[in-house]
């Protein structure tokens, strides 16, 4: 590849071509690079690796907002333009795209496509294979809208020659060019009719695997192309090495750890702390020849918690939302239930840079203060809101003596046992959960909520049903996570967007519509530099955490492993990485 001029965004935006893109900082990675020092470029190809994934599927389109998708197919059979950087907190690197040019005005990105590409039907990947992919994507009814919310400052592509393709866009946008870098392009072959005239179909792409074969909605196998077109390039160079990919689909968590034990899997990352504590012995893990790792991380924890929907009373009353967050007993849960093995989440980027502290200032504090009057006094006046504390001694029943006293100035009465509105009616609350997990985890919070007359209900749901509740925003309260980077940017809108807040099927589970929340949302699509981007970050992280829309749970620094002796990986780790994402791209069969 030819020698090429870098481009970063902590520079005067430059109308040269590039082999890679650094969001806020130069790329890590030369235009000369080979591979990324994270894998093994020497690494064998063969063998079979099986994982577990949770629930079922019904449906191998994975770009439709109906249906139970399987896991494997936009992962494995699915080129992107670009290629994230594991090592970087937002770099980008050519794929499809042999380079990338960001327009002076920063108003346009023009992709050149590599003429080696190819889909899997022989077919060269073209500029409309793009184009069409795009169009696609954000224009097609039935396609997931979270896809129209991440572009939606493309204004319009163009095909200027047969692998060039330009997205213009309708404003200045900091990150729309790299993150367009991730769109994944499938021939426009696949649905000539639209996506609701072909809810099964698979995308044609030009990935690492082709689809090979799917079982009822229990399994599903991937078999590695072994003409794959940049399976030497260095964005490519020593992963996706196994020449056979599974995922075993479960209903019920025990099928999982008993699949584990029994040697089902070949890797598998453990999230729930009881099991990683008590349900592998180490002589059941021998006998398959299984063993147990943790593999720390560097990763943006996000927030994860139970997410309270403001589109339906009484969560609509900031009062009852701030008695919820204070009545949840953390630190027995993680004492008791978790076996130490959990820290308290507190911000929407924990473990990050990004989280907001203490009082405003600087840069945070200028942006606030161009908001000011949209805003209450307690977010300039106060520390930012922490996750409340239990006090060992006393247990937990001075925060359920503060819970009552807000729920009292919310209009609520306690009386014989029963907390009630003025018309009489009860407080009755569900809790919407995708599996039986977390029954335990809330059945302490279900005695504690009753002891200030609080009726908790929990209701399991298939994961189809769950899924589709969720999308219609059916709940009271449900276990969800916003998902954060060290480079926060357009996915904020579909957070916490008033748009994204009336459209089904987005990722604004709260119903967030605020003033206050949209003039900040423009500022992670306008920043110049990461200073401006961390201080937007801080800013939002700050005004959503007073206004308590979850309850935060927990999070861990380590991926708690177990795989298989004769799977290798390589001797060093990225410092942004999913486990299991990470051992499918760059593990091997030994």
């Amino acid at each position: 590849m030819k020698q090429l001029l870098l481009v970063c965004l902590c520079l005067p935006a430059l109308a040269h071509a590039a082999h890679g893109l650094g969001l806020g900082h130069p790329p890590r990675y030369a235009a000369d690079f080979r591979h990324f020092d994270y894998v093994n470029p020497n690494a064998p190809k063969g063998g079979t690796l099986t994982l577990p994934v949770s629930g079922g599927f019904d449906t191998l389109n994975p770009f439709t907002l109906k249906g139970d998708h399987e896991a494997g197919v936009a992962a494995l059979t699915l080129d992107t333009l670009m290629v994230k950087s594991d090592d970087e907190p937002f770099a980008m690197y050519g794929l499809l795209a042999e380079d990338v040019q960001l327009a002076s005005d920063g108003l346009s990105v023009t992709f050149r496509l590599n003429p080696k590409a190819r889909f899997h039907n022989g077919d060269p990947v073209l500029a409309q294979d793009v184009a069409a992919s795009f169009r696609l994507l954000t224009q097609d009814k039935a396609a997931a809208p979270m896809y129209q919310f991440y572009w939606a400052d493309v204004a319009k592509v163009e095909t200027p020659a047969p692998r060039t393709v330009v997205f213009r866009f309708k404003q200045r946008n900091a990150e729309l060019h790299m993150i367009l870098g991730e769109l994944p392009v499938f021939s426009r072959k696949s649905y000539p009719k639209g996506l609701a005239a072909a809810p099964n179909a698979l995308p044609i792409g030009s990935g690492p695997y082709r689809f090979a074969r799917a079982d009822g909605g229990r399994l599903s196998e991937f078999a590695r192309d072994q003409n794959y077109w940049a399976q030497n390039l260095p964005a490519r160079k020593g992963m996706y090495n196994y020449n056979t990919v599974r995922f075993r689909y479960y209903r019920d968590d025990s099928v999982r750890i008993e699949g584990i034990k029994g040697g089902r899997y070949d890797f598998v990352q453990e999230n729930v702390a009881r099991n990683w504590a008590r349900a592998y012995s180490e002589r059941d893990l021998e006998k398959r020849g299984l063993q147990k790792h943790e593999w720390m991380h560097g990763n943006t924890a996000g927030l994860q918690g139970f997410v309270m929907n403001q589109r339906r009373a009484p969560f609509n009353n900031i009062l009852v939302r701030r008695a919820l967050v204070e009545s949840f007993d953390f630190e027995s849960v993680n004492s008791r239930l978790f076996h130490g093995l959990y820290q308290r989440s507190n911000s929407l980027f924990t473990n990050s840079s990004m989280a907001a502290a203490g009082k405003p200032q600087g840069r945070e504090l200028a942006l606030l203060n161009t908001i000011r009057s949209k805003l209450p006094a307690a977010v300039f006046d106060e520390n930012v809101t922490e996750s409340p504390q239990i006090d060992p001694a006393a247990g937990v029943r001075p925060n359920l003596l503060k819970a009552r006293a807000l729920l009292e100035q919310a209009g609520y009465r306690y009386r014989n046992g029963v907390l009630a509105d003025k018309n009489g009616r009860p407080l009755v609350l569900e809790f919407l959960s995708p599996s039986k997990t977390y029954e335990r985890i809330t059945a302490k919070w279900q005695r504690d909520l009753a002891k200030i007359g609080i009726r908790l209900n929990v209701r399991v749901a298939d994961p189809a049903v769950y899924q589709k509740r969720l999308n219609d925003f059916d709940y009271d309260l449900t276990i969800v996570v916003y998902g954060n980077s060290e480079s926060p940017g357009n996915e904020q809108f579909n957070y916490f967007s008033c748009a994204s807040a009336k459209t089904p099927g987005t990722r604004n589970w709260a119903g967030v519509c605020d003033p206050a929340v949209e003039a900040l949302l423009p500022q992670f699509a306008g920043f110049k530099n990461r200073e401006e981007l961390t201080a937007a970050a801080r800013a939002l992280d700050r005004v959503i955490r007073h206004q308590y829309i979850i309850v935060p749970n927990w999070y861990s620094d380590r991926h708690r492993v177990i795989y298989r002796n004769t799977l290798g990986m390589p001797a060093r780790a990225p410092k942004y990485y999913q486990a299991m994402d990470w051992a499918l791209k760059a593990g091997w069969v030994k």
